[in-house]
């Protein structure tokens, strides 16, 4: 079944979100999320703004898991630090999932190398 299709407000409201909460990670002192190069590569919300989903991609360190699980953890002040810079009255559940977008990318990309 084809999704359906995202609004523009919905779309700018995703980027905007996606750059915030990269900012709100990055300056985030915990050692479980040093060692690596931690990326929010997308944000899908609801219709209803009530859910985002937040997928991160982990490039290095201990791997993705460990991050997501911590971000899980620490999900209510990242609503409220979300809430607070982007000036919204009720900032939606997130969810955190881990992203190997990347990883795939890397992997097919040295396959590619050993067949030439």
């Amino acid at each position: 079944m084809p999704r359906k299709p995202v609004s523009k407000t919905t779309a700018r409201l995703n980027e905007d979100m996606r750059r915030e909460l990269s900012a709100i990670i990055g300056e985030m002192k915990d050692p479980r999320l040093s060692g690596g190069l931690i990326t929010v590569t997308r944000v899908e919300n609801t219709s209803d703004l009530n859910q985002a989903k937040v997928y991160v991609s982990v490039l290095g360190g201990t791997g993705a898991a460990g991050v997501v699980k911590f971000l899980a953890a620490a999900k209510g002040h990242v609503r409220s630090e979300i809430a607070a810079r982007m000036h919204i009255r009720k900032a939606p559940e997130m969810v955190f999932i881990e992203d190997d977008g990347a990883a795939y990318a890397d992997h097919i990309n040295k396959v590619l190398n050993e067949l030439k």
